[in-house]
């Protein structure tokens, strides 16, 4: 079997790739590690709601009918503008940063009068940051109840999944927890979004310290104050970004009433078809598209990139570091001697010996010999007995 070497013409090649080959199959398997280290560990810890929040969203509604408690009379065909203001408080959470402490603010006004608050309503609120479900901690409140128990969602969808079913969604006015229902897709300033429904039945919400007037009542005129009791009920409809779980389009049909105990005096105090400006649709857009690259980031490029990388660096790694240099074969050793000894090639003639004559060559090979390779001269036999006859 014929033994190969490298040849020292490239075994600096030698050296050079197989350190660069190991050290690419390291890289690589550093690579395949990152990938779902990326995609089940990082993008959980980066893909949450943020503890600071601000933003300001404006609706408005139009021929809108409300109660003006300035003036005791009935408003109809005004324009209203809610505008909310939305505040994350970063210390409400004790410390727990997997919470999120959220205050909201809705300022309602009649257009035509802004600086006339219609009505004021304000809550906390605090949630997951990771699947945005409420939860019961850090002062929450409704309009300063703080006995009110929040459960389902709030404001988010969950976070980067957003599916065609119907979410459990804790209605502030109400504080009563109703199913916003999915109703099918639409298309809100170029983004596809999710259509969800929320209807929330007549509900009692307050009792009013102060009694009305019982001909506003329907009770005639010559009737005396009563009190009265709040109702609201609703129709709530939410465009939301199936990739992040940002809505990005409101849409408030609000019907609210005061009415005696007894159901016999009755009278609307607000009627009003709320929507999302244009405007504030367009930034929430904006925020959705953001946060939607930031999710494809984590949850796509950043781990499929990488196993595809650490794939590549495998194979070219593999590659240099298990396929030999080009070799060429080495003389084969000297055959054997019948005893096992290896063959070695006569020995070069010492000075002053004699060298075969082509003489010699033609006569069989053995060297002819001169005057100093002749036998000695042989002694004489001695006398017949003698000593050397007997050993001559």
């Amino acid at each position: 079997m014929t033994r190969t070497t490298p040849d020292p013409a490239v075994l600096p090649e030698v050296y050079v790739r197989r350190p660069v080959g190991m050290a690419l199959i390291g890289l690589g398997a550093f690579f395949l590690t990152l990938g779902p280290l990326v995609r089940f560990y990082v993008a959980d810890k980066v893909l949450v709601a943020p503890l600071n929040r601000y933003a300001v969203t404006r609706l408005e509604a139009r021929n809108a009918t409300y109660f003006d408690t300035s003036t005791l009379k009935t408003r109809t065909g005004a324009t209203l503008l809610a505008t909310n203001t939305l505040r994350g408080d970063v210390r409400a959470n004790n410390g727990n940063d997997d919470i999120a402490v959220w205050d909201s603010t809705t300022n309602i006004v009649d257009t035509a009068a802004p600086d006339k608050p219609i009505q004021i309503q304000g809550y906390r609120m605090a949630f997951d940051r990771r699947t945005s479900e409420l939860v019961n901690c850090c002062g929450v409140n409704v309009d300063g109840d703080s006995g009110v128990r929040m459960s389902g969602y709030g404001l988010l969808f969950p976070l980067g999944r957003v599916e065609k079913v119907d979410y459990p969604f804790f209605d502030m006015t109400t504080k009563q927890l109703a199913p916003m229902r999915y109703d099918g897709e639409d298309t809100v300033q170029g983004m596809t979004a999710y259509r969800f429904v929320q209807q929330i039945p007549n509900t009692r919400t307050s009792s009013l310290d102060v009694e009305i007037p019982g001909d506003l009542l329907g009770l005639g005129r010559n009737s005396p104050p009563q009190k009265v009791d709040r109702y609201t009920q609703a129709t709530n409809t939410v465009w939301v970004d199936p990739r992040t779980g940002i809505p990005v389009r409101h849409r408030q049909n609000i019907y609210s009433t005061v009415q005696t105990p007894d159901g016999r005096g009755r009278m609307v105090t607000a009627q009003a078809d709320l929507t999302t400006i244009e405007r504030d649709q367009q930034s929430l857009v904006d925020l959705a598209d953001a946060n939607a690259l930031k999710i494809s980031i984590f949850r796509g490029y950043l781990p499929f990139g990488s196993l595809a990388a650490g794939l590549v660096l495998l194979v070219i790694g593999g590659r240099l570091a298990l396929t030999a240099a080009p070799r060429r074969p080495t003389a084969p050793p000297p055959p054997r001697r019948p005893d096992g000894r290896f063959k070695t090639a006569p020995a070069a003639p010492r000075p002053g010996a004699a060298t075969p004559s082509a003489g010699d060559a033609a006569s069989g090979g053995a060297p002819s010999r001169g005057p100093a390779a002749q036998d000695p001269p042989r002694r004489p036999p001695g006398p017949p007995g003698s000593y050397a006859a007997r050993h001559g």
